[in-house]
């Protein structure tokens, strides 16, 4: 057992995750996160099920898991390294989309199976907190401090552009993946534009009706013995 592991217990577990993490991305490309990827990588790395335990109590859904926040910590580390002071908005936000994406290049098909395995219903929770995680990483790695309700429209509306970019860059043959961040402007360009007519509407003071109002309407209307 090294020092560093007998002085912090945790940093031991954190390196052994690393390993195994690294040594079943191979695997995983092909077997997908399953508890065979698991298995295998315990094995190119000669470690104990006694480790591997210590390491990932869930298993394969744990090694997965750490293989996503691994991914988003350094696209925080990538983020934080731009110029983000001399850059809009828009573009922070495509960088920092770009970056998750590239620097999960070398591991496609793992990412593939990944969502695949994200994909089946009784994993929805797991998936959803995943993608939060991320796009929350996203707009805190580029100084976002809205803590009002544009706090959770900023999030979701990352969300549906990180997913659906995500999915296009899976199937992206071109060179560069040139395809994909053409794409990915273009959703940004919607969102903007989107903000840009809600912050008029804002400035005018007009009130977007209440779909809750106007459905007590149409009840009364209904119940009303003077209806036409």
């Amino acid at each position: 057992m090294s020092e560093t592991t007998e002085q912090d217990p945790q940093a031991g577990i954190e390196a052994m995750r690393d390993r195994l993490l690294e040594a079943a991305l191979p695997h995983a490309a092909f077997d997908g996160w399953t508890e065979q990827t698991l298995r295998r990588a315990a094995d190119d790395t000669e470690m104990t099920p006694l480790d591997v335990y210590r390491a990932f109590p869930e298993g394969s859904e744990g090694l997965l898991d750490h293989f996503m926040a691994r991914a988003d910590e350094q696209m925080v580390r990538d983020v934080l390294e731009l110029d983000l002071d001399q850059m809009r908005i828009r573009d922070k936000i495509t960088a920092a989309v770009r970056l998750r994406l590239e620097r999960a290049a070398p591991h496609r098909e793992a990412v593939r199976r990944g969502l695949s395995h994200l994909g089946l219903p009784h994993r929805g929770p797991r998936a959803m907190r995943a993608l939060y995680r991320t796009v929350d990483l996203m707009w805190r790695a580029i100084g976002d401090t809205s803590t009002d309700f544009n706090f959770y429209s900023k999030r979701a509306l990352l969300a549906g552009v990180y997913g659906s970019t995500l999915l296009y860059w899976l199937n992206d043959s071109s060179a560069g993946h040139e395809r994909t961040w053409a794409f990915l402007d273009r959703r940004i360009g919607d969102v903007m534009k989107f903000e840009k007519a809600k912050a008029r509407l804002k400035n005018a003071g007009v009130r977007l009706p209440s779909p809750a109002r106007i459905g007590r309407r149409i009840a009364e209307r209904r119940n009303s013995p003077f209806r036409v």
